[in-house]
C-alpha cells in the first residue's frame, strides 16, 4: 500500500495505490472538488442501444477531472515542501488544476508550458495565480525544463499522472460512479498518459470486480495500446483530442492498464467530431475532444455495448471556442444541412439570377457565393459559382441540386472528407 513519503525513494513512491488510498482520497478532497452529475442519457442510450450514463468532469470548476489528483497531491506535501513549492509541466488542464488548488492552499505554483500553447490558457493558468514560463517547441522541452527547475529551485514535481497520488485522486471518480449505479456493467474511459483510467480501474475492480473496464486513445495517439498490447501504430499528428495526445505513457499507468484494464479502443477524428457535435445538441454541454473520447467509441462501435449499462467519464470541456465552432459547422456539413455546391453557368446576364431563383424555390438559404472566371477548366465563356447554403435537411439540399441540374447547370458538391 502506498503511503506519502515525501521526497523518499521513487520506488516505493511508485507503487500503485489501493482502494484504501483512493477511499482516504476521496474523505481527503471532498468539499473542495465538486462532486459532478452522473446522469442517464435517454437519447444516447436509444442512438447507441445501451443504456449510457455520463459522469460531467467537465463541470468541474476548471472543466476537467484533473483536481482530483492535483489536490490529493497537494494535500500530502509537507509543510517544508509546500513552502518551497511545486512546479508542473503542462499545456492544459492539468497546470490550471495545480494552479488553482495551489492559490488555495497558499503554496507557490510554477508552470512550464510549450511555446506553442494558446494563449487563452496561458492566461487561465496565471489568473489562478501561477508564475507562467513558457519553454520549447513540445511538451518533451516543457518537462525536461521544469525538472531542471526541480532541482535547482528544490520545488516539488507534481506529474500529470505518473504519481500514485495522482492516481488515487482520480480513482474517485469511479466510486463516485458505482455509488450511484452499481448496475453498471462497463466503463468505458479516455486514455492520454493513463492516471484516468488507472485510479478508475483500480476502484471499480475493488467494488465490482466482475466490470468490464474499456480505454480509449485517439486514433493518431495509440501509444499506450502500442505499449500494452505490442501494437506498432505510428503516434503523430493534430489531433481533436489533444488533453490525451501523449507519446509516452506513464510507466505506472502503464503497468495498472496492463492488469486491470480489459482492452483499449481507438477512435477516428471524424469519431472525435461526432461525439463533440453530439453533446452539444443532445445534452447541452461543452466537451473537449478527449472528454469526448468514450462516446467517440460507443458510437463508433454500438452494437458491441447492445443492452449493456455503460458508464463513461466527459473528462474535460476546455475547448477552444473558435474551434468549437468549426466542429459544429462540420458536423451540419456531414448531415448534410451545410453544402458548398460548384456551379458550372454561361456567363451572361440573368444566370446567377435564374441560379438564386432554384435556392428560393427549394427552400435552401444562400450564405455566401463567389464568382470564379479564372482558374476553371470551363470555357472562357463560362464561369463558375460557388454558393455555400444551409438548408433544414440533407434532402432539401439534394432536391435542390436536382432543380439546378434540370435547369441545365452543372453541379459538383465540395467533399469535407
Amino acid at each position: 500500500m502506498w503511503r506519502p513519503q515525501g521526497r523518499g525513494s521513487a520506488a516505493h513512491r511508485m507503487t500503485p495505490p489501493d482502494i484504501n488510498d483512493i477511499r482516504a482520497a476521496a474523505d481527503r478532497i471532498a468539499g473542495a472538488v465538486i462532486r459532478t452529475p452522473f446522469l442517464h442519457s435517454r437519447t444516447l442510450s436509444e442512438i447507441i442501444g445501451a443504456e449510457v450514463w455520463l459522469k460531467f468532469e467537465n463541470l468541474q470548476f476548471t472543466a476537467a477531472y484533473k483536481e482530483r489528483g492535483a489536490l490529493n497531491k497537494l494535500l500530502q506535501l509537507t509543510a517544508e515542501e509546500r513552502a518551497r513549492g511545486v512546479i508542473a509541466a503542462s499545456a492544459g488542464n492539468h497546470a490550471q488544476a495545480v494552479a488553482y488548488h495551489g492559490r488555495r492552499l497558499g503554496i507557490p505554483v510554477t508552470i512550464v508550458m510549450p511555446v506553442s500553447t494558446p494563449l487563452m490558457k496561458v492566461a487561465q493558468t496565471e489568473e489562478h495565480g501561477a508564475r507562467v514560463l513558457l519553454h520549447g517547441d513540445r511538451f518533451d522541452d516543457a518537462y525536461a525544463r521544469a525538472r531542471e527547475m526541480e532541482a535547482a529551485e528544490g520545488l516539488v514535481f507534481v506529474h500529470p499522472f505518473d504519481d500514485p497520488a495522482i492516481v488515487a485522486g482520480t480513482g474517485t471518480i469511479a466510486l463516485e460512479m458505482l455509488a450511484e449505479n452499481p448496475d453498471l456493467d462497463t466503463l468505458v474511459v479516455p486514455i492520454g498518459g493513463g492516471g484516468l483510467i488507472s485510479g478508475m480501474a483500480i476502484a471499480a475492480r475493488a467494488v465490482k470486480p466482475g466490470v468490464e473496464i474499456v480505454g480509449v486513445e485517439a486514433e493518431l495517439y495509440p501509444s499506450m495500446k502500442n505499449v500494452v498490447e505490442g501494437g506498432a501504430g505510428a503516434i503523430g499528428g493534430d489531433t481533436l483530442a489533444e488533453g490525451i495526445a501523449v507519446k509516452e505513457p506513464g510507466q505506472l499507468t502503464r503497468a495498472i492498464i496492463k492488469e486491470h484494464v480489459d482492452r483499449i479502443e481507438l477512435v477516428s477524428e471524424r469519431d472525435l467530431e461526432h461525439a463533440v457535435a453530439l453533446l452539444v445538441a443532445i445534452e447541452k454541454t461543452v466537451v473537449e475532444g478527449a472528454g469526448a473520447a468514450g462516446i467517440a467509441h460507443l458510437l463508433a462501435d454500438p452494437d458491441r455495448y447492445k443492452g449493456r449499462k455503460v458508464g463513461t467519464v466527459l473528462c474535460g470541456g476546455n475547448i477552444d471556442t473558435h474551434l468549437l465552432a468549426n466542429v459544429l459547422i462540420r458536423e451540419l456539413v456531414r448531415c448534410g444541412r451545410i453544402a458548398r455546391l460548384r456551379i458550372g453557368a454561361r456567363d451572361r446576364p440573368g444566370a446567377l439570377a435564374a441560379i438564386t431563383a432554384c435556392f428560393h424555390e427549394a427552400g435552401v438559404n444562400i450564405i455566401e457565393t463567389n464568382h470564379q472566371r479564372i482558374f476553371s477548366k470551363l470555357p472562357a465563356k463560362d464561369t463558375v459559382i460557388e454558393v455555400e447554403c444551409e438548408a433544414r435537411d440533407a434532402e432539401a439540399i439534394e432536391a435542390l441540386v436536382k432543380r439546378l441540374e434540370g435547369k441545365g447547370f452543372v453541379v459538383t458538391r465540395a467533399a469535407l472528407d
